[in-house]
């Protein structure tokens, strides 16, 4: 989803390493946090026997051992957070199926997709394996796909940016530029902040300058989406309906502008979360039939215009899974 000449600007070491850290998974307390297993595990099998084992944070562990061993009782074992086990000479096999398959023509985004499908195809053969399986279930999608994806979000010529606040001051931001197929700048506060004139501590207003000065610096915006950064990790792991809707409605999440297919799987979120609380009350349970019928009503129409409809997948239920801990 990058061009080849992308350009990265506008970060300092402080604000790119808060940028990265907002999609590293987390715990949802503070106490399984400091108890927590870290690392990954690395695996390598062959004839009924572990040839390697590699812990990202301890090295070189002590091979040996019969395989297959499941996986979620090697990673306690080392306590290791994940582990990916494979067959000697699997990942030559990889790079052999991905050359095969690899076209001249082939942009970033058709490689990532192709070497994921080659991934997923190795994996049901039982070359690799993988825990925990966060992502079960959802397919990978075709490059027609995201591309559809890309623009009912953010259409060519246009941005898209994230701004966080921690206590009135800004905690991070970045900005995509989309050209063509792909995003042709991933930029950072420092160009921006110096533009955009004095904060008032008050994120709720000071989203209007920040995306009016993204504006002129990098063209017309098609999505903005401001928050204070707890309530935007919060809402990267809640899993009940209904959250970011609102998020939105009560403006602990400004989203400004809004495409249409955001704006609409936004609306569906919060008539779930509306239906789910009235629900409760013992009157309306009575029509929890015709309840029922509305709900799936509504879900069928917006099937094909909403993200989910588009991917094939709920793409927050996605997220939430790959940073659960």
């Amino acid at each position: 989803m990058l061009t080849a000449d992308v350009r990265f600007e506008g970060w300092t070491h402080e604000s790119w390493s808060r940028f990265l850290a907002l999609w590293k998974p987390r715990a949802r307390t503070e106490d399984r946090e400091a108890e927590r297993a870290r690392g990954g595990l690395f695996v390598l099998h062959e004839g009924g026997v572990i040839r390697k084992l590699v812990h990202t944070k301890r090295g070189r562990l002590t091979p040996g051992g019969p395989w297959p061993t499941p996986l979620p009782e090697l990673a306690a074992r080392h306590g290791a957070s994940f582990a990916i086990a494979a067959e000697r000479y699997a990942l030559e096999e990889v790079m052999e199926r991905f050359g095969a398959r690899l076209r001249r023509s082939d942009d970033l985004t058709a490689q990532a997709l192709t070497l994921v499908g080659i991934v997923q195809q190795m994996t049901a053969e039982g070359l690799l394996e993988r825990w925990p399986r966060r992502l079960h279930g959802v397919p990978p999608p075709t490059q027609t796909v995201v591309r559809r994806a890309l623009d009912s979000v953010c259409p060519s010529g246009k941005s898209v940016m994230l701004g966080l606040f921690d206590q009135g001051e800004l905690y991070t931001m970045a900005v995509l530029r989309r050209q063509g197929s792909g995003f042709d700048v991933l930029a950072g506060p420092a160009e921006v902040l110096p533009r955009t004139g004095h904060l008032s501590g008050d994120w709720r207003r000071d989203d209007m300058y920040l995306a009016r000065t993204v504006e002129e610096l990098y063209g017309p915006l098609a999505l903005g989406v401001f928050a204070e950064v707890d309530t935007f990790q919060r809402l990267q792991r809640e899993a009940r309906p209904g959250e970011w809707g609102r998020a939105v409605a009560i403006r602990e999440v400004s989203v400004s502008p809004v495409p249409p297919a955001i704006a609409l799987a936004l609306g569906i979120d919060g008539a779930r979360f509306a239906a789910e609380r009235i629900g409760r009350l013992p009157a309306v349970r009575r029509l929890e039939p015709v309840l029922s019928l509305l709900r799936d009503t509504v879900g069928a129409a917006a099937g094909d215009t909403d993200l989910a409809g588009v991917l094939g997948f709920d793409p927050l239920a996605a997220l939430r899974a790959l940073l659960a801990r």
